[in-house]
């Protein structure tokens, strides 16, 4: 595992690294879902760990512009093991936010 040089709150234990904390969102996720995730759209250290957005396909049509989209966010203590995660959004994968 890889780490960094920060403590998590005092307790001796250390935070995993921006890098390591984005595959173990992804690859548990993924365990979960049985889908594999497309992207990462946002990290976020937070004083219980990591805050992750996932993007994955959830329902997959032709053409690809059609299929069903999804964002979880994937909630990781500072060692990385998931405490949680919710679907906070759905889209079609060729709509842009504005």
């Amino acid at each position: 595992m890889t780490t960094t040089d920060d403590k998590d709150g005092g307790n001796g234990q250390e935070r995993l690294d921006v890098s390591t904390a984005i595959r173990r969102a992804a690859a548990q996720l993924a365990e979960l879902l049985q889908r594999e995730p497309s992207s990462v759209s946002s990290l976020k250290a937070t004083d219980q760990g990591w805050s992750v957005d996932v993007e994955v396909v959830e329902i997959e049509k032709i053409p690809d512009t059609a299929s069903v989209m999804a964002t979880y966010r994937v909630s990781l203590d500072p060692q990385g093991q998931l405490v949680g995660y919710e679907r906070t959004r759905r889209y079609a994968r060729g709509q842009i936010d504005r």
